[in-house]
């Protein structure tokens, strides 16, 4: 997978989650988006991007926030 198309659907998908005013629910929201549509490989090279302070730098606050308080939720199934 690589790794700037993900990181860019990723934005995408922080961006409209940005709009909710519960920051927390944005969070879950994020994460469980993540979890439903994107395919376990896809899931395991999100969170290897998270993991390298280049790549993560590239990912919105919000998404990066997301993707480290549910990384247990979205590794669940193996890559």
């Amino acid at each position: 997978m690589d790794a700037d198309n993900l990181i860019r659907m990723a934005n995408r998908i922080g961006e409209f989650f940005e709009a909710m005013p519960d920051r927390e629910e944005a969070l879950h929201g994020i994460a469980d988006h993540i979890q439903k549509f994107w395919e376990p490989r896809m899931r395991g090279r999100i969170l290897t991007v998270l993991a390298q302070p280049d790549e993560a730098a590239q990912l919105r606050p919000l998404v990066r926030d997301a993707l480290q308080c549910h990384a247990a939720q979205l590794g669940k199934v193996r890559v």
